[in-house]
């Protein structure tokens, strides 16, 4: 007995998470199979597992406002050297931005085409709605609120009134302007607050760790409670939500850098990717892009001979705000949560989803975890039952496996575009 604590103190934290994903499905679906739903096993759910799942979701939640806070503001204050390279900032982050946006309509697509949170029983979907929709805090997206009035509410006149309200693209926009500002400002001035935000970035990403460390513990209870309610069907969702994710990120990589590689950065496709197989396995392996920088950018000069001031300024930003896979698993994640409830989104709460997820991957602490909380927000935004995060909590690791790849080689495609675009200008000129 004691060896068995010894290993599973031992074991990395996606795994326990993965371990209390499993137990929490195996014990639930027997525990709705012997009962059939008995009212026993309903007072257990809503008096012991349901409050410890839902404790653990506030403690994330918790953390969200100053998680955007200090992340995007010092992430768009990072920017502030695109004022002095010019065109091959303005060049890179243009470039960054749409293939994102590119990777985000994708998901999309996608997740509108195989509907993997479709296909529940219609009396399943109706208990899931009526059990979980009173404890989400809806913002009338779900409804179709999308238009001037939308649009005059983004801007906040009362930005610490907007944060207690949860409005959070008033406060997003508030964060873009302290940003924004930040950049504008003598380097002098800026710098004090610029170091606060620093701080509140780094203390809030150590107080996401504490929180995760009971993640198996939360995962277990929440899954446990829908499962052991509503029984196996939604499990066979979850598969094809998985199916969606890594097929949209394999398309992604395959067809779409493929054509960039090819006609955009004029490069031989397969030669690229045999060329930057080391950054494709060293993401898949870490996880992180950060990790994988050194990585990246020797391979950026000797194997693509990408010159160093492209790869220095590139590479790091791409880092921090170039994350096209998180982008397309966003926007599937928070469509399949909300298809699984039965909240039909109108296109411009699907349009909203979309934008939150570009923005929410801009300065994203490179953490595992850090984006749950973002993920939660949205969830609230458009009307979803947070409580819905911990159908996919347990298989994230595996997903984000598969989409750091994605982010690391889509930094290289950005360098090698930059390169080529700056040699030809380079050319020109002399």
């Amino acid at each position: 007995m004691r060896s068995v604590v010894i290993r599973i103190n031992t074991m990395a934290l996606q795994t326990k998470i993965l371990l209390g994903l499993i137990v929490g499905v195996v014990s639930g679906i027997a525990i709705n199979i012997l009962t059939g739903g008995a009212a026993g096993t309903e007072q257990f759910v809503r008096s012991v597992t349901e409050p410890i799942g839902r404790v653990w979701l506030n403690a994330l939640m918790m953390l969200v406002i100053p998680v955007v806070i200090s992340t995007l503001s010092t992430g768009i204050a990072g920017l502030g050297s695109l004022k002095r390279l010019g065109r091959i900032g303005s060049l890179s982050l243009l470039s960054m931005l749409t293939i994102s946006m590119v990777a985000a309509l994708l998901g999309l697509g996608l997740v509108n085409l195989a509907q993997p949170g479709e296909g529940l029983n219609p009396a399943v979907t109706e208990r899931l709605l009526e059990t979980y929709q009173g404890e989400s805090d809806a913002r009338g997206l779900a409804e179709g609120a999308f238009g001037m009035e939308l649009f005059v509410q983004i801007v906040p006149r009362n930005p610490v009134q907007a944060a207690a309200n949860g409005e959070m693209l008033a406060v997003i926009f508030f964060t873009l302007m302290i940003g924004i500002g930040l950049t504008i400002v003598p380097k002098e001035k800026a710098q004090p607050l610029l170091n606060f935000l620093e701080s509140l970035g780094h203390v809030t990403v150590g107080l996401i760790g504490l929180v995760m460390k009971v993640a198996p513990l939360g995962v277990a209870c929440l899954i446990f409670s829908v499962t052991a309610r509503f029984g196996f069907e939604i499990i066979f969702n979850l598969i094809k939500y998985m199916t969606t994710v890594v097929g949209g990120l394999a398309l992604f990589f395959v067809v779409g850098y493929w054509l960039v590689v090819k006609f955009i950065a004029k490069r031989n496709p397969v030669e690229f990717m045999r060329r930057t197989r080391v950054v494709f396995l060293t993401g898949f392996s870490t996880s992180s892009s950060t990790a994988t920088l050194p990585t990246t950018m020797r391979v950026a000069k000797e194997e693509l001979g990408i010159s160093d001031a492209v790869a220095g300024f590139v590479l790091p930003l791409g880092a921090v705000i170039h994350m096209p896979g998180s982008s397309l698993f966003g926007v599937v994640t928070i469509l399949f949560i909300a298809q699984v409830f039965g909240v039909d989104l109108s296109l411009g709460s699907q349009l909203i989803v979309l934008l939150m997820s570009l923005v929410s991957s801009i300065g994203a602490a490179a953490v595992p975890g850090a984006v749950i909380p973002l993920l939660m927000m949205v969830l609230a935004m458009v009307g979803v039952p947070v409580e819905g995060i911990a159908i996919m909590l347990g298989v994230d690791r595996i997903l984000d496996m598969c989409r750091t790849p994605l982010n690391v080689i889509g930094d290289l495609v950005i360098a090698t575009i930059v390169d080529r675009i700056e040699s030809e200008s380079s050319s020109r000129i002399g």
